[in-house]
């Protein structure tokens, strides 16, 4: 699904509280059991879940799954060649792909899954910022489709889920509230929030910043209020790519 182009006002053509044309790419990678590429703007990120029929030691023996993730650069991602992580993630990669496990983990019923897990994987092609809260709004669709392949199988019910969640990118540029920053805009920003919601309006997680002098309550609460805004237009999409992908969502 593509969210359609508008009138201009940032120096990419946008207002301030209008996303970037987002599309989502469903089957991408078809030997994943869920996968999408995730295109927000000029960054572009593959989001694959697989299932693995283990779980972590500490939940050996409960009967409850698991979901985590992986998050990693492409060395060309960025226009200075980003070296491999070769011996493990790098604190910014793991504390993005920690984010990325806690946010699908807030809408995921690990009751319902058995003994099993969910690796969602996050692989950035190209970065023009937001690059963690496209992993999680693209994660949580490929996510679904692997939750949706179980249930084709019959090894599910139902799926296992409280509904959606997504991420998006708030700031404070040249004092005004902004939705879904460019790296351009990122690189200006005096406040700089990363915003992660479910479909019904519940904070999974804000990480904000003050770059310089710090902000107020009420901006705070605008930005807030913006990032609301963006993210309902992505559940919207979300909903919209896994029904045109086949997938009949529990209504919640």
């Amino acid at each position: 699904m593509v969210e359609p182009k508008r009138q201009k006002g940032r120096s990419d053509g946008r207002k301030a509280t209008e996303l970037r044309p987002v599309r989502m790419t469903v089957g991408f990678m078809p030997a994943a059991e869920g996968s999408v590429l995730v295109e927000t703007g000029d960054t572009r990120v593959i989001c694959t879940a697989t299932v693995q029929e283990t779980v972590p030691p500490f939940l050996r023996g409960s009967g409850k799954g698991w979901v985590t993730a992986e998050y990693a650069m492409l060395p060309r991602s960025s226009p200075e060649r980003i070296e491999r992580e070769r011996r493990g993630p790098g604190g910014r990669s793991q504390e993005i792909q920690r984010l990325i496990g806690r946010s699908l983990r807030a809408v995921v019923e690990m009751d319902a899954l058995g003994e099993r897990s969910l690796l969602v994987d996050c692989d950035v092609l190209n970065a023009d910022a937001g690059t963690r809260t496209a992993s999680i709004t693209g994660g949580y669709v490929a996510l679904v489709l692997a939750l949706e392949s179980l249930r084709e199988k019959r090894l599910l019910d139902r799926l296992p889920i409280t509904g959606s969640v997504a991420a998006v990118s708030v700031g404070m540029v040249g004092g005004k509230a902004v939705l879904d920053m460019t790296y351009d805009e990122d690189h200006r920003a005096e406040v700089d929030l990363n915003v992660v919601m479910t479909g019904t309006g519940r904070f999974v997680e804000v990480q904000g910043t003050a770059e310089g002098k710090p902000f107020t309550q009420a901006q705070l609460d605008r930005l807030l209020g913006l990032a609301r805004t963006g993210i309902d237009r992505l559940a919207t999409l979300q909903r919209d790519t896994l029904r045109d992908a086949g997938v009949k969502l529990p209504r919640r």
